[in-house]
């Protein structure tokens, strides 16, 4: 069989997979001894086992045979007894009745269960009745009951006999003595009724032994196709297992298994070739394999530190390691902490990987590299090496000066446009035409820098598709060449400008006279339209709040049910969805109408003396309902004693505005904070919250009139777009101000800045306000 073969086999596998294998399974290779054995065996057990049955099934058909056979003579002689001794009281109560009218008053009737019969004869023995009455017999007792039987001679002294009738039939019967002028009555019961039940009971053991026996053919064939298949899976698991010790052998690259809780370790064949070790079928130890790592490359023990506390369970390591011959070698370890089951212990299993001449090619290449930028950095010109993806190469640092870019500007794989948008770019470039025709992709050109240095820059196309650009610092020439060009151009300029200077006066005084004149009349219109605007919000404002009252009026009162039932529950969440809209609307018309008055002016505040902790606190009292609905956390740090010179309600209406906005706009479960401190002159109230965050371009819209910026966020929200101007217009009379700041998807800050009065500059540690919104 498959495991056989596989039992003959050398006990170290030469890949990892066959050692985990025997190591995780010990009894596998007893198994696997034991297998052919166990093919033959299975055969002869499934045979023994149901000649067992078979022959258990004999001997427990004739037990069950003789015990019904028992059972039928003990129930023949309990009916004869019964039924003679009834059938004499009949006869004697009602002499000269028929005798089977008597045997059916007094016969119960299942005593005739099973084929049994009762007959009745005379004192000359002639048949005088039966029951049951059908097919009497005709003769005598005797010759029904056939010839050879002692029945009818020794009566009940002959007990129960297994006789055969006179037509041939093997029965059970039994014979009893009657008072005259009756003779003997006979209870005669067939063999086939004895024995029907036995028959069914042997017929359902049959069935089950039968089941049984087809049930262990079924496993036996199962057994043999699974043995087949095995075989077939070992054949492909060693041609995989050739394929991988070649791969691993051709590949340089040896496996490792590390069972890190006994402290021992694998490496297959190619692991050893590596380092020019002969195999050997033991195991290695900790410590010998921890002994030939380079000390300066980490050791073994900080590695199973690592992964004994689970700081991770893969390893991707590169180390040295001793040859056989004391040469050291570099190897790249990649292994992952598994567990074959979850009570065994960890392995860490893996492959290596020599590298040791990718190393030494790095080492020339960055010893070829150093020396090349050693060059470059040496030349007085500025020197930069771009791909043919316009990326940074190389470059040396009087590139970097004259460009004035940072150092990590500079890094290699650097985008075209991002250097040169970090640095100061040429204020004028200017080609130069030189007398010889430039090759192609070739150009040469002058470029001026705000510091006032100029390069001539010599660019070439290279042979990948980059360019190379040279730039030598010409400043001298060109400061000496724009003196001499300087001079003319005064000369030249002095005669012009006095000629300009005249015409250009006399029509600048035209246009600001023009523009004086425009500008009066465009102040005094918008003047005359935000007025118009204004009386008109107020107007609309007036006249949309009495309606919206009324609906908000009824729809609590039909929400409310307060004359009566609706009719259905629907009713109920409509009535609630007018009343929601109502006042949203209210809310709404209420902002716009504030919005028009503090446009207009109109606005006076109530300015004084409080604690800037009654404010907080009354804020959060307001928005808590609101907080809970949504599952939001607040909580107030604030200078509880700290005093402000201000209108409470319109510093109220602010925090609430914020509040509201910070809740809206943040997750679920999050908190939002309210924190107070002093700065200078001045109070700052800032609320946080932790919502998707606005982006840098749509902070300075915040505050604007009607200003939406739910484009920029993504949760939806939207609103009507005045709470944050009507809070930066409370801000801005009460003499503050009110900003953001924000990172997107951290979340945002709102900033309320009043300024104290002369008495209440004084600092103190904040205090936590006792406020949650419950649930939270």
């Amino acid at each position: 069989m498959a495991r056989g073969s596989a039992a003959i086999a050398s006990v170290r596998a030469s890949t990892i997979q066959g050692l985990a294998r025997s190591l995780a399974h010990p009894a596998y290779e007893r198994l696997a001894q034991l297998e052919p054995w166990l093919g033959r065996a299975v055969p002869l057990m499934i045979v023994i086992f149901l000649g067992t049955l078979v022959a258990g099934a004999v001997m427990y058909s004739r037990q069950t045979r003789e015990a019904a056979i028992a059972d039928a003579i003990g129930d023949l002689e309990l009916v004869a007894t019964a039924v003679a001794s009834n059938l004499n009281d009949g006869l004697a109560s009602a002499p000269g009745e028929p005798p089977e009218h008597i045997l059916g008053r007094v016969i119960p009737v299942r005593v005739l269960m099973r084929q049994r019969q009762v007959l009745v004869s005379d004192e000359t023995g002639a048949l005088a009745g039966a029951f049951p009455a059908k097919d009497i017999p005709v003769g005598t007792l005797g010759d029904y009951l056939g010839p050879a039987q002692p029945l009818t001679t020794f009566a009940e002294k002959a007990g129960v006999l297994q006789i055969t009738l006179a037509n041939g039939v093997d029965a059970l019967a039994t014979v009893r003595a009657l008072r005259p002028p009756f003779g003997q009555l006979a209870v005669v019961q067939t063999m086939d009724g004895v024995l029907a039940e036995w028959r069914s009971s042997i017929w359902r053991s049959g069935l089950l032994l039968f089941s049984t026996a087809m049930v262990l053919i079924v496993i036996a064939i199962a057994y043999f196709w699974q043995a087949a298949r095995a075989q077939e899976a070992d054949l492909i698991c060693a041609r995989v297992r050739e394929r991988i010790d070649t791969a691993l052998n051709r590949g340089r690259c040896g496996l490792w298994d590390w069972d890190i809780g006994r402290g021992r370790m694998y490496w297959s064949d190619s692991m050893y070739e590596i380092l020019g070790m002969t195999p050997v079928s033991e195991f290695l130890s900790f410590r010998d394999v921890d002994a030939l790592v380079h000390p300066d490359d980490g050791s073994l023990a900080d590695l199973a530190e690592s992964l004994a506390t689970m700081q991770t369970n893969a390893v991707d390591h590169i180390f040295r390691i001793r040859k056989a011959g004391g040469d050291w070698i570099w190897l790249r370890a990649r292994a992952e902490l598994v567990r074959s089951s979850p009570g065994a212990g960890a392995h860490l299993v893996g492959i290596a990987v020599d590298i040791t001449e990718e190393k030494r090619l790095a080492e020339r290449t960055a010893t070829a590299d150093m020396r090349l930028r050693d060059a470059i950095e040496a030349i007085s010109e500025a020197f930069v090496l771009w791909d043919a993806d316009n990326r940074l190469v190389m470059c040396n640092s009087k590139f970097q000066r004259f460009h004035n870019l940072p150092a990590e500007a500079t890094a290699a794989g650097a985008a075209y446009a991002d250097v040169l948008a970090r640095g100061n770019p040429p204020l004028v470039q200017a080609h130069v035409t030189l007398a010889a025709r430039p090759k192609a992709g070739a150009r040469t050109y002058e470029a001026e820098f705000g510091d006032g240095r100029w390069l001539q820059i010599n660019e070439r196309r290279t042979k990948d598709g980059g360019y190379v650009s040279v730039g030598t610092d010409i400043t001298a020439l060109k400061r000496h060449e724009e003196q001499l060009m300087d001079s003319e151009r005064r000369l030249m300029a002095t005669v012009a400008d006095l000629k300009k200077s005249r015409q250009a006066l006399e029509m600048q005084a035209q246009e600001l006279a023009d523009l004086a004149e425009k500008y009066l009349e465009q102040k005094a219109e918008a003047e005359t339209a935000s007025r118009a605007k204004s009386d008109f919000l107020a107007n609309m404002s007036h006249e949309l709040r009495t309606p919206l009252n009324a609906i908000i009026g009824f729809s609590q009162m039909m929400e409310q049910e307060t004359f009566g039932a609706l009719g259905s529950p629907k009713y109920v969440d409509y009535t609630a969805h007018i009343r929601e809209s109502g006042e949203y609307l209210l809310r709404v018309i209420s902002d716009v109408l504030d919005m028009s008055r503090l446009d207009a002016g109109r606005v006076s505040l109530d300015k004084r003396d409080f604690t800037i902790g009654e404010a907080v606190h009354g804020a959060l009292e307001e928005v808590e309902a609101f907080a809970r609905d949504k599952t939001i956390a607040l909580s107030a740090e604030a200078l509880v004693e700290a005093e402000i010179h201000a209108d409470r309600a319109a510093t109220e209406r602010i925090l609430v505005i914020l509040l509201r906005n910070a809740i809206k706009f943040s997750p679920v479960g999050e908190s939002v904070r309210v924190r107070t401190r002093s700065a200078g002159r001045a109070l700052e109230i800032s609320v946080e919250d932790a919502g998707a965050g606005i982006p840098d371009a749509a902070l300075p819209r915040l505050g604007r009139p009607f200003e939406q910026i739910s484009d920029a966020l993504e949760n939806g929200m939207r609103g009507s777009g005045l709470g944050l101007a009507i809070a930066r217009s409370l801000a801005e009379l009460h003499g503050g101000s009110l900003r953001f700041r924000s990172v997107v998807g951290e979340g945002t800050i709102a900033i309320l800045r009043l300024p104290l009065p002369g008495a209440a500059e004084r600092r103190r540690e904040p205090q936590l306000l006792a406020l949650e919104a419950p649930g939270v």
